[in-house]
């Protein structure tokens, strides 16, 4: 396993890049913008850990601007934590063996989330390539929230 980001909604991509860059000192390393979900993601690293963000994208904190005006509750402006695993199958198995619900299962071999015992959502991310498709994820549905 190996951690990845932390993704942290914010309202104002300004004021946030002024604070996290400016001031706190950390870098922009790559930013999207996804008009289909209507938010953009900006990548920050620390400056020590550029190198190791360019290579593997990671340590890294997300700042979320969805372009819809919303109000954050209830940590809502917390999205999660990030992990790569080297079997995402395996690693969803044995939560849910353990009684951790799949909230989004790995129906694309790729990714999936689940919830600490505390509500913090944390993302799974296959190391690599996507595994091929396979039951019972393929056709599990999601559950809750995520």
């Amino acid at each position: 396993m190996r951690y990845l980001h932390t993704m942290v909604r914010v309202k104002d991509l300004d004021a946030s890049l002024r604070f996290y860059c400016d001031l706190l000192g950390l870098e922009e390393v790559r930013r999207m913008d996804n008009e289909k979900g209507r938010f953009t993601l900006v990548f920050l690293s620390a400056p020590k850990d550029k190198a190791r963000s360019a290579a593997e994208r990671s340590p890294e904190l997300e700042l979320t601007v969805n372009w819809d005006p919303e109000d954050y509750t209830g940590g809502r402006n917390f999205g999660h934590l990030a992990y790569k695993v080297d079997d995402i199958y395996a690693a969803c198995q044995r939560l849910m063996d353990g009684g951790v619900v799949i909230n989004r299962p790995p129906r694309d071999g790729h990714m999936a989330f689940v919830r600490s015992p505390d509500g913090i959502s944390i993302e799974l991310l296959q190391e690599g390539e996507p595994l091929a498709p396979a039951e019972p994820w393929a056709s599990m549905s999601n559950t809750g929230s995520w």
